[in-house]
């Protein structure tokens, strides 16, 4: 009786010992079929882990890439849209400017200097864009808002400041006096170069409109390729833009002569045109970042492809052989199963 109970348990410990180790061996496997990869890679690869290991910080930075450039691409197609919408805004300018050749009905001519507030207020705020809580063309200095407003009445915009002073300092009095009337042609087109010089230098156009860094923003877009990812506001087309609508919407509906009026009129569709030419550029220059960053993804993507192929001849098991195992495991498991029952409910009792 003694001698057979040993026996007994001797058998059950063994046959635990099988199923446990089967059982661990099948949750690996269980594991592995899932991942497709080896559950210890450093067991199975010994020396080769730390190629395996640089594969995988390879292919990180591949992901990584992959991944700022979806943003680079996403604030590249805000910027263009913001640029399409002051391009299309300075081309309705330029249509109101040419439509007003020889008008002097003061009606007309307030509605036009209506007309071209709102585009320099479109100006405004397409320059003023922002994307994911950065500014879009403010150069480097991405937490500042570019573009001052130059309609800001409370209190008046540095800019309209600026304007104002400047137009008295040149003619001796002020836009709403009636001598406008009789200021001449030849001084009004020296009072637009005297404004021109002063949009146009780095001075007064970053003290009193724009807070843009003249730096732009730079994007990795591979990692040996850099582009250009942004603009700013203080490029010659949004100057330009600014400076057109400002002389057209401050002094065509003046009481101004007719010569004079079509000194400012002539002035400004120029300046337009220079704008809309400046403007189209920077959507031309952003427009090649954007075909440089699709063309670095398309190699990013095969980069990626190699890595992970790579990767996964090293780590990869092959499933449709750990799934056969599995399946083994399981008959064999089921086996031990029963006969651990049958061990257990074994007794000298049942033969005598």
């Amino acid at each position: 009786m003694k001698t057979s109970f040993v026996s007994n348990m001797s058998l059950q410990n063994a046959m635990r010992l099988t199923v446990a180790s089967a059982q661990k061996e099948m949750l690996q496997l269980q594991e592995e079929t899932v991942t497709g990869r080896h559950a210890d890679v450093g067991a199975v690869l010994g020396a080769k882990t730390a190629r395996t290991l640089n594969l995988h910080r390879d292919l990180q930075r591949m992901e990584s890439l992959k991944s700022t450039n979806a943003l680079t691409t996403q604030r590249l197609a805000a910027s263009q849209e913001a640029l399409g919408q002051m391009s299309t805004a300075a081309n309705d300018a330029m249509g109101v400017l040419i439509a007003l050749s020889g008008i002097t009905s003061q009606d007309q001519l307030n509605l036009a200097k209506d007309n071209l507030g709102n585009a320099l207020s479109t100006l405004t705020a397409a320059a003023n864009t922002s994307f994911s809580g950065e500014y879009l063309f403010a150069g480097i200095n991405t937490d500042v808002m570019p573009l001052k407003d130059y309609l800001e009445t409370s209190p008046a915009s540095d800019a309209k400041v600026m304007f104002d002073a400047a137009f008295v300092a040149h003619f001796g009095f002020t836009q709403g006096d009636p001598a406008v009337a009789t200021i001449a042609a030849t001084d009004m087109q020296a009072f637009i170069d005297d404004l021109e010089a002063s949009f146009m230098g780095p001075v007064d156009w970053q003290t009193n409109w724009s807070n843009a860094s003249d730096e732009n923003m730079q994007s990795r877009i591979s990692t040996a390729e850099t582009v250009q990812s942004s603009t700013n506001t203080n490029v010659d087309g949004m100057r330009y833009m600014a400076l057109g609508l400002v002389i057209s919407q401050e002094m065509l509906a003046l009481g101004v002569s007719e010569q004079a009026r079509k000194t400012v009129s002539d002035a400004a569709i120029d300046y337009m045109g220079r704008a809309i030419s400046g403007i189209d550029g920077e959507r031309s220059r952003l427009g090649i970042s954007e075909a440089r960053v699709s063309q670095a993804n398309t190699s990013l993507n095969a980069q990626i492809s190699i890595l992970s192929t790579s990767i996964n001849d090293m780590e990869g098991i092959d499933t449709y052989e750990a799934a056969t195992r599995v399946t083994t495991l399981e008959s064999q498991l089921s086996l031990a199963y029963t006969l651990t029952s049958r061990i257990q409910n074994l007794s000298l009792l049942n033969y005598l």
